[in-house]
């Protein structure tokens, strides 16, 4: 039996793991770095031996490269998974142009396997562009799936595809095991996308609509720390691109679209909440703005797909200047703070830059912020 050949549009941690995924099952992929406009081959060995793309980066390797247009011209599959920055309006803007320039090359009976998040009815947007830039039918001359991926670690349960159609070339390359993918029709994988996410996000706001409450220091130790205490910013954010992009595919009042505003305004608040309370302890412990430095520390993935995680930090970085004019974030644990004069805050952004922060820094003057629902402060 042939190889299957695939071509996955984006230098993207998505992408590379289920590129990855794909290698190591003996399909024939290649990996395309949209910002080098390149394809680079990855073999099996190659897969096994770099479990992400950061690692694979930072290797530098020497491989070979051959053009955009030759590897996705010769893909059966072209797996969508690129690396999206913008915010706001410009995050349609960049993924249909991005989207374009994937898809020009794809000749007939090929298959586009969209791995983004669209919301409700963006799919019709996307093989309408599709046929467009083609000149293809779908369903007859060319294929199309939806798969959004969440992350590395959690695969959709179902592909999404036109009509419903089976693919079971397709289903053998996704699957996590030896059971393949079913299929859905598209409008129902992006049903159960939504009801994913939405469900994800009611049960987090939740909690922290309800830790706002937790005032005194007897009540927030009797919460479960299991639970709550050990729920940090970074995790919170995931999947904030996948809330917004159902907003914005509703139109109209309505129960859901009240449901997804209100978790969407749920993040904010927390952002503000997490602000008050660094403000609360510069005046708790009688420091001056002028004397105080505020570290962010939050370890993130730069190759992600989604570019949430970054927004919130560079939103939380500008606001918090509006009060302190030393704020810095760092994207590193291994930094330094004892080349400061300054009484130091440092807000713990993610589980890991925690443990790390409290293992390594030993310092008197620093005082630790963990942003978690409780918004926890510790005295060094």
């Amino acid at each position: 039996m042939a190889k299957a050949k695939v071509a996955v549009f984006g230098y993207s941690t998505e992408g590379y793991a289920i590129a990855s995924q794909m290698a190591i099952k003996g399909a024939d992929v290649h990996i395309i770095d949209e910002s080098a406009s390149s394809a680079v081959p990855l073999t099996a060995e190659i897969a096994k031996t770099y479990p992400n793309i950061s690692s694979l980066k930072e290797d530098d390797l020497l491989l070979s490269m051959v053009p955009i247009d030759v590897a996705i011209s010769k893909a059966q599959y072209l797996f969508f998974a690129p690396r999206i920055r913008k915010t706001g309006q410009d995050i349609k803007t960049e993924i249909h142009s991005k989207f374009k320039d994937a898809i020009k090359p794809l000749k007939k009976n090929s298959s586009v396997v969209f791995t983004l998040p669209t919301g409700f009815g963006g799919n019709n947007e996307n093989i309408s562009l599709l046929e467009h830039v083609t000149g293809l039918e779908i369903g007859k001359q060319i294929s199309y799936f939806y798969y959004p991926l969440e992350d590395q670690t959690h695969q959709p349960k179902l592909i999404g595809s036109f009509n419903g159609k089976e693919d079971p070339s397709l289903s053998d390359l996704l699957a996590e095991g030896k059971k393949g993918k079913n299929f859905a029709t598209i409008p129902s994988s992006e049903h159960l996308h939504a009801i994913n996410v939405m469900t994800r996000f009611s049960s987090l706001c939740t909690v922290l609509e309800v830790c706002k409450y937790a005032q005194d220091e007897i009540t927030k130790n009797d919460l479960p720390s299991d639970d709550f205490q050990d729920m940090f910013l970074d995790g919170m954010v995931g999947g904030l691109f996948d809330l917004r992009s159902l907003a914005t595919s509703l139109e109209g009042a309505n129960t859901l679209m009240y449901l997804i505003n209100g978790s969407i305004k749920g993040m904010d608040g927390y952002v503000n909440r997490l602000i008050a309370e660094i403000r609360s302890t510069l005046k708790k412990n009688e420091l001056k703005a002028s004397r105080t430095k505020i570290a962010l520390s939050w370890t993130l993935d730069q190759y992600a797909m989604r570019g949430d995680k970054i927004e919130v930090l560079e939103t939380l970085t500008s606001k918090l200047r509006d009060y302190i004019g030393d704020v810095e974030a760092y994207k590193d644990p291994s930094f330094d703070l004892f080349h400061t004069e300054k009484t130091t805050i440092v807000v713990a952004c993610s589980k890991a830059d925690y443990e790390h922060i409290a293992k390594t820094k030993q310092d008197s003057q620093m005082i630790i912020v963990k942003a978690n629902p409780l918004c926890e402060t510790i005295q060094q």
